[in-house]
């Protein structure tokens, strides 16, 4: 059995849905298990509703419902020739719409939005695009089934970032999953969304779809994982700031795992994760160009060509400077910081330390006048906003000490605000002003991926 994911921009119109169907058919020997992605935009459509409504702007938060229906039905119109599944479809895009109609009116009344009220507008997404793609592969004589994800995927009640629960998440998909995919159906179901024990819907965080599938590609022990996106694998930098980014043919789940979590837009952070603990390999790939193999994420054999894979960037990070003479080699200073940041749940991307000052990157500012005053209380600190995180990503960075010089004499005209490397020794990571970004990308992928000579092996790592 393997596990396929689509994202958005491989399900966002009737001819992107032909071209996955295409894709899954040519997989039916291998059981395909199908996670989908809403259609491209609409997430991004469903949260403005809510917080249209929250603000009592009913009738605008009406049109993007109308719109939304207006294009699943014409999904329909295009995809499903049959008049009975086409009217049960259309009924259900109806029903659907009305339900977020009285929902947008309920958030309207009370003047806001609850993190259980957005995961329920956000979930109808996925609900919309699964229930056609599974009937437009059964009108192409596909043998389909539709699953909600909501009946395996049982998580905490942490609304709109979720977390699955592991041993109950695996007892229901042995249970409905794993025999309809043995007796040769193709399961379409959703990523990204669950619920709880009470069946009230949950979301996983924007992008968990890919999380979705790992989640059950592991449990389940599929043989691979392969996540359908718009660009043909993980690529050298983002292209939309290096238009001649490459394709790194194969990369280590430890390289994937840090250019996620810094800002690669391919992938979930948590992507990753399981796909690790059974040892699976996961496939980045085109749905735009099928024949293409794309980028594999395994875990590595100790061989691994090249020093740098890719280039990643945080966006909207601030730095916190703390200063602290009356502490000056104090063992607990370090932990008085840290517990603050432990009470209001925000994570350090990035710490730089001395005996006396501390600088960290964040990018969860919701409670940051609330940090800073209680870590004034032992420590004078300051914040400057506007920074973004670049990061250098590769295994072999540790085991070749020239490349810093290269990467910071590449960044001589740039001015950085704090270094600092991984304790993975894989990712050399700085601070620079948000509008150093694409200059500093740039330079950075001129001097480390312009020339076969500038990895320092043959050029059969990227394409």
């Amino acid at each position: 059995m393997i596990v396929m994911k689509f994202g958005g921009t491989s399900v966002e119109d009737s001819d992107s849905i032909r071209r996955v169907i295409e894709i899954v058919k040519s997989e039916i020997p291998r059981k395909p298990l199908v996670f989908v992605s809403a259609c491209a935009g609409v997430t991004n459509r469903l949260l403005r509703i809510a917080s249209l409504s929250a603000e009592g702007k009913k009738d605008e938060a009406n049109d993007l419902i109308t719109d939304i229906k207006a294009r699943h039905e014409k999904l329909v119109e295009e995809l499903i020739p049959s008049d009975l599944p086409k009217n049960y479809l259309r009924g259900k895009i109806s029903v659907y719409a009305h339900e977020l109609k009285n929902l947008s009116q309920a958030i309207s009344v009370i003047g806001e939005v609850t993190g259980r009220s957005l995961d329920t507008i956000a979930s109808y997404g996925e609900r919309l695009s699964s229930m056609i793609i599974a009937q437009a592969m059964e009108e192409d004589s596909v043998k389909s089934m539709f699953v909600d994800a909501r009946e395996f995927m049982i998580t905490d009640d942490h609304y709109t970032k979720a977390v699955p629960l592991f041993p109950v998440v695996e007892e229901r998909a042995k249970k409905l999953l794993l025999p309809l995919a043995l007796n040769g159906y193709v399961v379409v179901t959703q990523g990204f969304i669950g619920s709880n024990g009470k069946g009230i819907t949950t979301t996983i965080g924007r992008g968990g779809s890919d999380y979705s599938a790992s989640i059950i590609g592991s449990l389940l022990e599929a043989e691979e994982i392969q996540i359908w996106t718009d660009v043909d694998g993980v690529l050298t930098a983002d292209p939309s700031i290096v238009g001649a980014a490459r394709r790194i043919r194969k990369m280590t789940f430890n390289e994937a795992s840090e250019l996620a979590y810094f800002g690669a837009r391919v992938l979930h952070p948590k992507t990753i994760l399981p796909a690790v603990d059974k040892n699976i390999p996961v496939y980045v790939r085109n749905s735009r160009n099928p024949s293409y193999r794309g980028t594999l994420i395994t875990k590595g054999d100790g061989n691994e060509e090249g020093i740098a894979k890719s280039i990643a960037y945080k966006e909207r990070i601030t730095l916190l400077n703390l200063e602290s003479s009356r502490m000056f080699l104090a063992p607990d200073f370090l932990e008085a910081v840290f517990a603050v940041f432990s009470k209001y749940h925000v994570i350090a991307h990035a710490v730089a330390t001395s005996e006396v000052s501390v600088t960290v990157a964040i990018d969860d500012t919701s409670h940051l006048e609330d940090l800073k005053s209680d870590i004034s209380e032992f420590a004078e600190i300051s914040s400057s906003g506007g920074k973004a995180i670049v990061c250098v990503v590769g295994e072999n960075i540790r085991y070749n000490p020239g490349v810093v010089g290269r990467i910071f004499s590449a960044l001589k005209d740039i001015r950085i605000n704090m270094i600092s490397q991984g304790a993975s020794e894989i990712n050399i990571g700085f601070v620079v002003d948000e509008n150093d970004i694409e200059a500093a990308v740039r330079l950075l992928h001129a001097e480390l991926f312009a020339n076969p000579s500038s990895q320092g092996s043959p050029d059969q790592l990227f394409d």
